[in-house]
């Protein structure tokens, strides 16, 4: 073999004639490869002082201190091979330009857009999700101004129940089975509602629970007769709480959420059962507490002040009762029912306004607690004034 010394392939001059030739063409300097590759075709020329200066280096003792780099020194690799661009050199030993890695530029963070000015000069208030301002429901900024967190359901819920009213005093007069039907709409409605007031949503087992209270009560007092409707709600009232106390010891929750749903599923029951109310109470009764709730919460609706607002309410359900009274054998006596029956309605539509109630609750609760809360009335001073 002469001096030429074949590697891998590939031809390179000696130790001697390589520093004898002084700086090296670049077609001689090593390539290096920022990418991975299986090609082993071609191996760097390295001169004989180098190889010296690397044996020497691995011999030297392994000090303890930790030296401080020199700012003008570059590493022993870089100095053996400088990094230079692959496309400046031609393709030796067959390796394809493939194996070049670019580099990948990461895209750039999209900007977040910043929230809208207010044209007023007040705070933005916005999904937190979106552009990070933390949004202040209408109840906690109607406290920090000093205002109440309670408002009314408005009118078109007064107007779903007074039409549901007149629903009740209609199907009244037509006897049992048609009261029935209303009354039953009323206690899904009463059911529903009250479990959304208390924040408890969806509660499908506690809604269809009281709901079947509802249902239960108004077959005992068909199949006993109004005679009997006290102890029909009653005994039902006493076998749901029995119910609900049962299913709640089933229940895997933790001890607070338990009871907590407890109160509420006996709540919604015993509110549902009492509807049942207007089943016993007598038609004529039925008739004028239905015309009296109508107009006070049609009344309460009105946008007039507080204490204003209040006083109307009541004095139209009084004129309804003694108007709805005079239809009926109650005559003027129905003045005290509507008033009565008009008391009981306020505190149930105050009831379903609790702490800016959403839109579901005031179509729900907003419309049957007002006739609801005034079942026990319309019942106990129909008997007492007929």
């Amino acid at each position: 073999m002469s001096n030429d010394q074949y590697y891998g392939g590939q031809q390179y001059e000696p130790y001697a004639d390589a520093n004898a030739n002084g700086p090296q063409n670049p077609a001689d300097v090593t390539q290096t490869w920022e990418g991975q590759t299986w090609d082993t075709t071609y191996q760097p020329a390295v001169s004989y002082d180098q190889i010296q200066a690397a044996r020497a280096q691995a011999q030297a003792p392994v000090s303890h201190e930790q030296p401080h780099p020199q700012p003008h020194q570059q590493p022993y690799e870089q100095q053996a091979y400088p990094q230079q661009p692959y496309e400046q050199y031609p393709s030796q030993g067959g390796a394809p330009a493939a194996y070049h890695a670019e580099p990948v530029a990461e895209p750039a963070p999209a900007p977040v857009p910043a929230p809208a000015p207010v044209a007023d000069g007040g705070p933005a208030y916005s999904s937190p999700t979106t552009s990070g301002n933390v949004r202040l429901t209408d109840a906690q900024r109607a406290r920090a101004e000093g205002r109440s967190p309670v408002i009314e359901p408005g009118m078109q819920p007064a107007a779903l129940t007074a039409v549901l009213g007149l629903l009740l005093a209609g199907g009244a007069s037509l006897g049992s089975y048609g009261l029935l039907v209303p009354l039953v709409l009323l206690q899904g409605l009463t059911a529903a509602g009250w479990f959304r007031l208390n924040g408890m949503w969806p509660a499908r087992q506690g809604i269809a629970l009281a709901f079947l209270g509802g249902l239960v009560a108004d077959a005992a007092l068909l199949a006993t007769g109004r005679e009997h409707a006290a102890a029909a709600i009653l005994g039902t009232l006493g076998v749901w709480v029995l119910l609900c106390l049962v299913l709640q010891l089933r229940s895997h929750a933790d001890p607070d959420e338990r009871m907590y749903g407890l109160m509420a599923t006996i709540a919604s029951a015993a509110l549902t059962v009492v509807a049942t109310g207007h089943l016993g109470a007598a038609p004529d009764a039925v008739v004028v507490g239905g015309a009296a709730v109508a107009a006070a919460v049609l009344a309460r609706a009105l946008p007039l002040p507080g204490p204003v607002s209040l006083i109307a309410a009541l004095l139209a359900a009084a004129g309804a009762g003694i108007a709805a009274g005079g239809l009926t054998d109650l005559g003027t006596s129905g003045a005290l029912l509507g008033l009565g029956a008009g008391v009981c309605a306020l505190i149930g539509l105050r009831v379903a306004s609790y702490d800016y109630p959403s839109r579901f609750v005031h179509m729900t609760a907003g419309v049957a607690l007002p006739l609801t809360a005034a079942a026990p009335a319309v019942y106990l001073l129909g008997r007492a004034l007929a």
